[in-house]
């Protein structure tokens, strides 16, 4: 009885440290606000294109359970949520995208322990057992700041698993290429001089699509997309999702493609070629195609998007082929990191 009642006390100890505002409430999303919850994630401090409604309508109805939650204060939205709950009441954010959780401006520390307070009340009401939350990387944000990630370690969230990603800077130099290593300035150098390999921007993902299938089976992985649901993507998102094709003679040999998440950040979402043409290097010309449009549109980061060996048991086991491919331009690993907590 002793050790229950100091529980008990230990628990609302930390539930008053700060006071919650009754004036916040939830509201569980609806496609009639799709209008207000992207225009939220727009001018946000850390949303990106996967928290908006806008991309997640590509997948099919009743594809994923989704359950999105926009939360009010004094009639204001202060943050939305996007993910889905399963029939085991496990919610899971994202749902049908990279990156989930909250989504908020840049607001102080108390009103962000209000949101997970919030939110966790949410859950014991509707009978949530289990949560896991996977944020963009800080990189993400227009205002550098943990307060998300405390709030949450501090309401008993822990680290359930941590993927590696890396990342170029590209406003910090005006000439990119000096950064990379010697061994890539000559590659690519070289390519330029020869002339052999054309780079184009294309909607050929007709072409595309089978090497990245090809190319993704040799690391005993399957492509997230189909090859309609990628067509979809670009035809709903437009010029924020591009295909940059490598041609040798004509034939499509590889291909990147791009994601503008937001203002800050150009995800590399795919890369893919096809290896018996490894010896013409296509893939380091696309990346520093890339590279270089990127800055030009005034990026301050790519992201190459996440380096995990697929053939693992263990999922955070990372690649270190391919971790010495991206390192060779001049990238910095940082972290995707996803949250868990268990209610019931």
């Amino acid at each position: 009885m002793v050790k229950l009642i100091a529980i008990l006390i230990r628990f609302i100890i930390s539930r008053v440290v700060v006071i919650i505002d009754q004036d916040m409430e939830i509201v569980k999303y609806e496609p009639s606000r799709k209008d207000e919850w992207d225009s939220f994630v727009l001018r946000s401090n850390n949303g990106t294109m996967f928290h908006l409604q806008h991309f997640l309508d590509y997948h099919e109805d009743n594809k994923f359970p989704f359950h999105h939650l926009m939360f009010y204060k004094n009639g204001q939205l202060r943050a939305v949520l996007p993910g889905g709950l399963d029939r085991l009441n496990i919610y899971e954010s994202p749902a049908g995208a990279s990156y989930g959780s909250f989504v908020i401006g840049d607001i102080h520390f108390n009103e962000t322990l209000e949101i997970i307070d919030l939110f966790e009340d949410y859950c014991w009401d509707e009978g949530i057992r289990e949560v896991y939350l996977t944020s963009a990387p800080f990189i993400y944000q227009k205002e550098l700041s943990h307060n998300l990630e405390y709030a949450l370690l501090y309401r008993g969230f822990v680290y359930q698993r941590h993927y590696i990603s890396h990342v170029i800077r590209l406003h910090e130099t005006d000439d990119i290429l000096k950064s990379f290593q010697k061994t890539t300035r000559n590659i690519i150098r070289r390519s330029l001089r020869q002339d052999v390999l054309s780079i184009e921007e294309s909607d050929s993902y007709e072409e595309f699509y089978p090497i990245l299938v090809k190319n993704k089976r040799k690391h005993n992985a399957e492509p997230t997309h189909t090859l309609d649901e990628l067509k979809l993507l670009r035809k709903l998102n437009g010029d924020l999702i591009r295909l940059f094709l490598v041609r040798y003679e004509g034939k499509a040999i590889g291909g990147v493609v791009t994601f503008h998440c937001n203002d800050n950040v150009l995800l590399c979402f795919y890369i893919a070629m096809l290896y018996e043409y490894q010896h013409l290097r296509p893939i380091y010309r696309a990346v520093y195609e890339v590279i270089t449009r990127a800055k030009k549109d005034g990026y301050k980061f790519l992201d190459t998007g996440v380096s995990q060996d697929t053939r693992a048991e263990n999922p955070m086991t990372p690649s270190l082929d391919l971790i010495f491919f991206k390192e060779k331009f001049n990238s910095r690993g940082i972290l995707r990191s996803t949250f868990w907590k268990k209610l019931k």
